[in-house]
């Protein structure tokens, strides 16, 4: 097969779908890869690199899509990638299609058959091509978080983790899965307060003996989540419904009752945004506000840290990547349930059940694809 990766083209995304590694290993199985001249340079892979491995460099985005059998990304294809998609080609990336309607019906048009990086799941249930995202992501969160909270980006002012006679900033963590999780930890190793809020007391359980108490946890109805953010410097939205939109959780009216200059970190915006209030924003341009309420939404969070996302991302796509390559998607996704849960668009259907039910479209589900 012939495996194609276009540098990335959404604003400020600096990471890459191929590492060296991944094309090393994808052409000792027989397969040529194809590398946009450029494509690493802001994950810190030059194009030598790539050379090294055997891959071809290739200067255009456009050669890679007419040429490639299969195409590997970072993000969701904008608006002029999807033009040059076709019938019968391979996309493997991140789509987060259910908040994207135009892209949806852009994919579906192309004929391609697109599989999403963040529906595939594993036997535990987990979504571990997700997983490494949403770790750099969590992580993050509190120090954009912790930016955004200074005076000069329109913050109150708070030292996340104040000085001695000075208390520390009051962080709530809506969700506590994986972004959760690793954003809790970091925002406690800052040295704030921090709460985790979430409906699943199981989880709640296992973050307390996780942290040994060192942050509060507590059940995420709708007046506990609305009395928390009330007192927060910080909230961090951390709510993930695979595949689906994700739900509002803090209205616009609950931000009158917020702190002037508090600071909200929408993790979720890749799926619609837990906030009424939360749009897209880029690195470019990060921070609004709205009712005195800071907003950082930056859509591609790990792109912030190119190289550590591309290495965590590779790790976990690699083993797909091969498959897909090896078998063709159809043998691969059948092989594979887990897999086959990342098909999201085939051949001008949708074939992820929570997108059509987010947009709108009937969708056709991945078992009635394969079987046909």
């Amino acid at each position: 097969m012939r495996i194609g990766c276009p540098t990335e083209t959404k604003a400020q995304e600096f990471r890459v779908g191929m590492t060296p590694n991944a094309a090393r290993e994808a052409i000792g199985h027989g397969h040529e890869v194809l590398i946009q001249t450029g494509a690493g340079d802001g994950a810190g892979f030059t194009d030598a690199d790539y050379e090294t491995a055997g891959a071809t460099l290739v200067d255009g985005a456009e050669e890679i899509f007419a040429r490639a059998d299969m195409v590997v990304k970072v993000k969701e294809p904008q608006a002029a990638e999807r033009k040059m998609l076709r019938e019968g080609q391979i996309l493997f990336t991140y789509l987060h299609l259910a908040p994207d309607p135009e892209q949806t019906r852009d994919l579906m048009a192309s004929g391609a058959t697109c599989i999403a990086y963040e529906t595939v799941t594993d036997a535990r249930g987990g979504l571990p091509l997700l997983a490494p995202m949403s770790e750099v992501a969590g992580r993050l969160a509190p120090q954009m978080g912790a930016w955004t909270l200074q005076k000069a980006n329109g913050g109150r002012g708070v030292l996340l983790g104040g000085v001695p006679g000075v208390l520390p900033a009051e962080v709530v963590v809506i969700g506590g899965g994986v972004v959760g999780t690793h954003a809790a930890r970091i925002a406690a190793g800052m040295g704030a307060e921090v709460t985790v809020l979430d409906r699943s007391l199981p989880r709640l359980r296992q973050i307390d003996e996780t942290f040994g108490g060192r942050l509060r946890t507590r059940y995420a109805s709708a007046g506990n989540t609305a009395e928390e953010v009330a007192k927060a410097d910080m909230v961090i939205g951390a709510v993930l419904i695979p595949g689906a939109a994700a739900p509002k959780l803090v209205t616009r009216d609950q931000l009158s009752r917020m702190k002037r200059g508090a600071a909200i970190v929408d993790v979720a915006i890749d799926q619609g945004g837990c906030f009424e209030t939360s749009k897209p924003t880029t690195h470019d341009d990060p921070i609004y506000e709205v009712d005195g309420i800071m907003h950082y939404c930056v859509a591609n969070m790990p792109g912030a840290v190119a190289r550590t996302s591309t290495l965590a991302l590779g790790n976990a796509t690699m083993p797909f990547l091969i498959a897909l390559a090896d078998k063709g998607w159809e043998t691969a996704c059948r092989e594979d349930p887990h897999l086959a849960q990342g098909l999201n668009v085939h051949a001008g259907t949708l074939t992820y059940i929570p997108v059509g039910e987010a947009l709108g479209i009937d969708a056709t589900p991945v078992e009635k694809v394969l079987a046909a």
